[in-house]
Formats: C-alpha cells, structure tokens, sequence
C-alpha cells in the first residue's frame, strides 16, 4: 500500500497538564500508528497565544508532526481528531519531505 508523506500541525489545550498534554499528544501518534503510519519526526514548538479564540481558548500547546500513512487513512483520522476533546484545531498537509529545521516568521502583535 502507497503512503505519502504529510506534516500535521495539532494545537492541544494549554490548559491541560504536562501529563495530560503527553497522553493528549499520545493519541495522536497512536491513531497514526493504528492506520499502519510511521511517524517520523515530532516537533514540539511550545506554548503560543492563538490568533483568535477557539472555543474560549487563548493560548494552546503546538506539535508538528511528519508521518507517512496511506492516503486513505487521512479521513478516519481527521475523524478521530474531530472526537478528540483536548485538541483545539489541527490541520494536515501532504509534503514531499521533512524539513531539518522548522523556523516561523513571529506574528505582528496588533494593538
């Protein structure tokens, strides 16, 4: 079976603990892995202040995630997120290969 690579980009709840956060992050590497996926590298990029308010979030705990899963399985899994309580927005990006380093220009705070 093909499988593509894809960059997941997962904001949790800042307002979990460390050791929620970490079984939060868990079961979204595990799903992967339960569509026969392979991750391949896990970036954590820290707590950020959101653009806007999601669900009363302001602020939220961001992951990147490179994975390699059939093209197939993206559906179920956005599924699974979409049950998944403890995470505020994702988004998934097919990509052709995973960057060494990951850089964002810092956003403008507006006044």
């Amino acid at each position: 079976m093909k499988k593509n690579l894809y960059e997941g980009m997962y904001v949790i709840s800042a307002t979990l603990s460390d050791d929620a956060r970490s079984k939060a992050l868990d079961r979204i590497k595990d799903g992967i892995a339960q569509h026969s996926g392979e991750i391949v590298k896990v970036v954590d990029w820290g707590r950020k202040r959101l653009a806007y308010g999601i669900d009363g979030h302001r602020d939220g705990h961001y992951y990147i995630i490179y994975f390699e899963v059939s093209p197939e399985s993206i559906s179920e899994l956005w599924h699974e997120y979409h049950l998944n309580e403890d995470l505020v927005r994702f988004i998934t990006l097919c990509v052709e290969e995973v960057p060494e380093k990951i850089e964002f220009k810092p956003l403008v705070e507006v006044q």
